[in-house]
């Protein structure tokens, strides 16, 4: 289940942190308290309840997770998957294929917006191309597997670059890599071994 800091709701809310604890200490806002420590931690799905009580705007990143978390538990178990590519004809052979199987699917088409959507949404798993303008794919790879936090997401290389290139991503941290032009089977059954 997602959980959220009381300073991202605060951002949401474009509220002080302080307005936020209130909420959870008036029993407003439900937050659960992590062991060991002062520090709280909100339910997505609660937080959504509270701005619907309230009358509070929805902010819009979080109207998908809206209709996720009322449809049912399952849906909200659905896995994200972030597909990073600058060719939009990939991006949309990708997210055709993932939807089918009924995965969550964000995308971006740059490295940088890439990584505004990464800590922002912690998405399971990440299809990446290597070759972007700006910052690339092995600055993305680098970028994310220095963060702590970002341990867990899965990444896939999807690339026309050579076996070198693919190896270097793999020592990068990349968990597979499939070549371009790949093949719809072999996506989804490498998905699926990683996010098991």
């Amino acid at each position: 289940m997602k959980t959220l800091k009381p300073s991202e709701i605060a951002q949401y809310c474009d509220v002080h942190q302080r307005t936020v604890s209130r909420w959870i200490a008036q029993g407003q806002l439900k937050g659960h308290k992590l062991p060991g420590r002062g520090n709280y931690r909100v339910l997505l799905s609660d937080f959504i309840l509270f701005l619907q009580t309230q009358n509070m705007p929805m902010p819009a990143e979080l109207i998908t997770h809206s209709s996720v978390e009322q449809n049912s538990v399952d849906a909200a178990l659905q896995k994200r998957i972030l597909i990073i590519d600058d060719e939009t004809e990939i991006r949309n052979a990708i997210r055709r294929v993932l939807v089918k199987k009924g995965f969550v699917i964000d995308i971006a088409a740059d490295g940088f917006q890439a990584g505004v959507k990464i800590l922002r949404d912690k998405p399971h798993l990440i299809t990446l191309d290597l070759s972007m303008p700006g910052l690339d794919g092995f600055d993305v790879l680098t970028f994310i597997r220095a963060q702590p936090e970002l341990a867990d997401i899965k990444i896939i290389v999807i690339s026309g670059l050579s076996d070198p290139q693919l190896q270097k991503a793999l020592e990068l941290g990349a968990n597979a890599v499939l070549p371009k032009p790949f093949d719809n089977t072999q996506l989804i059954s490498t998905i699926n071994n990683q996010l098991k």
